[in-house]
């Protein structure tokens, strides 16, 4: 469960005959994850000028929504209707993650499973791949939403990503540090993307102005990096 949508797709990694080794709730598909029939809303963009050379990257229906807390647009998708859990139905489209259920389980630290709050009495809980994240190297950037004590198992169980062996850190905080996406310019047919950089851009970047989002990332400097099951016995011992 990695990399979404702005326009083009992510690289969530596909789920495998493992899916069917989840120990709990082994139907679970997490909130996150994208489903069929919930697709890139056709493509309106206009750039506005701002000021001398400097524009805004806007769609000519803009709606305030399609802008996160600090005025970054956003990439629209549409949506399936929800079950009786209030959950996404549809089949799952595991190398997506929903551009906006993304953006509010990262914003309102929420489990990207259950989408209920992530916070665990030991902090919050981030995974990622084996070895995929250097330690040493901080801040730690993630795109990847939290996850709850309730379904920290079922995470490491549901992604081959996390092979059933993430890295898992544990943080008190992890402030917001800025958005993946891709930077939007004029070329020979008008408005079209010019640049998918690798990495996301921090808010403040002088990008941002021209630039749709599709990942919200966070940051954290200070964490624990600690075993599944060692974290599972913990929170188990936790009141």
């Amino acid at each position: 469960m990695t990399h979404a949508q702005a326009q083009t797709p992510a690289r969530t990694a596909t789920p495998h005959t493992r899916k069917n080794n989840v120990r709990t709730e082994p139907s679970l598909i997490p909130f996150v994850i994208q489903r069929e029939g919930e697709d890139a809303a056709p493509v309106n963009l206009r750039l506005a000028p701002i000021g001398p050379g400097r524009y805004q990257l806007q769609y000519a229906d803009e709606d305030p929504r399609d802008r996160d807390l600090r005025g970054v647009l956003w990439g629209r998708c549409s949506f399936n209707p929800v079950d009786e859990r209030e959950m996404p139905t549809g089949k799952p489209q595991w190398r997506l993650m929903h551009p906006f259920r993304q953006r509010m389980t990262m914003q309102a630290m929420r489990c990207q499973v259950c989408a209920e709050p992530a916070r665990t009495p030991l902090g919050y809980i981030f995974l990622a791949g084996p070895g995929a994240v250097d330690a040493e190297q901080v801040p730690v950037l993630t795109a990847q939403p939290p996850v709850c004590a309730r379904h920290v198992r079922a995470s490491a169980e549901l992604c081959p990503h996390l092979d059933g062996r993430p890295m898992v850190f544990l943080a008190q905080s992890a402030p917001l540090y800025g958005v993946h996406g891709v930077i939007y310019g004029y070329g020979g047919l008008g408005v079209k993307v010019m640049a998918h950089p690798d990495a996301p851009l921090p808010y403040g970047h002088p990008n941002l102005p021209t630039f749709l989002a599709s990942q919200l990332v966070r940051r954290f400097s200070s964490f624990r990096l600690v075993d599944l099951d060692e974290l599972v016995r913990e929170l188990k011992r936790t009141p």
